[in-house]
């Protein structure tokens, strides 16, 4: 029989190679000329710091035309004087006096506030901004004094502090006024003079309360808040400071006063 040849068998196809893809051109950017980074914009000198003497004078002169500074919260004993001061936060002294003229005249100590009851005192005290809460205060500290210190109001910044509506300058207030104590109460105003005049610049009320208490001299420190405070209520406005009159316009580092 004949031999059958089996076809061969195609050769397997190897892949296309693929072209070679045309390098890309990398366009090459003309570098830009980049500005050169502007100098950090140089501070301006720190005022130059009050000297002992500078300090000592501005007091003298506080001192000699007021000598007898005092605060404006009428109050009648230690207790209406902690109640008027909590009642003042974000008011004016004013207004808490139209408020607790008629209120001390019937609750003029701890137990006599807490028999008033809460719903009571809100109504005398509804004239001053965030009444509510502070009526809440009034009834709560009077109840801790009589629970914790026998009625009496405490004569430490730590006691103090304890009591509800309490702060760092209420306790300065209450220390000062109705203990004789030479604490320097920082509010909106002192922080303003502090800063404005440079005589004890800080971030914080507390910077501003230990840098005066640094360079204030002794003999000054029992009424020196009050200077300050009426100093910045009446003189050293927020907005238009009357420079004017101001007793120490000279030494003042404010560079925008209005006298030289």
């Amino acid at each position: 029989m004949p031999k059958t040849t089996r076809p061969a068998k195609p050769a397997a196809k190897r892949p296309a190679t693929p072209p070679a893809k045309p390098a890309k051109r990398v366009a090459t950017a003309k570098p830009k000329s980049v500005p050169a980074r502007p100098p950090a914009p140089r501070r301006g000198k720190s005022p130059r710091r009050w000297s002992e003497a500078e300090v000592h004078e501005a007091f003298s002169r506080f001192a000699t035309a007021n000598p007898e500074p005092k605060g404006e919260l009428e109050h009648l004993n230690p207790f209406t004087l902690l109640v008027a001061v909590v009642l003042s936060a974000q008011a004016t002294d004013a207004g808490v006096n139209k408020a607790t003229r008629p209120l001390f005249a019937v609750a003029d100590t701890p137990q006599k506030m807490l028999a008033l009851g809460e719903e009571r005192v809100r109504e005398y005290i509804k004239t001053i901004g965030l009444f509510r809460t502070k009526a809440k205060n009034v009834i709560a500290l009077s109840q801790k004094l009589i629970t914790d210190f026998g009625g009496e109001v405490p004569n430490t910044r730590e006691a103090l502090e304890t009591l509800p509506g309490a702060g760092r300058k209420t306790a300065n207030v209450v220390l000062n006024m109705a203990f004789g104590q030479p604490t320097m109460a920082v509010d909106t105003h002192v922080f303003r003079v502090g800063n404005r005049t440079g005589m004890a610049p800080g971030e914080t009320p507390l910077a501003v309360e230990l840098e005066l208490e640094r360079v204030i001299p002794a003999e000054f420190m029992q009424h020196a808040h009050h200077w300050l405070i009426l100093h910045g209520r009446y003189t050293c406005l927020a907005r238009k400071p009357r420079c004017e009159l101001c007793l120490i316009n000279d030494l003042c580092r404010w560079p925008e006063k209005t006298v030289s």
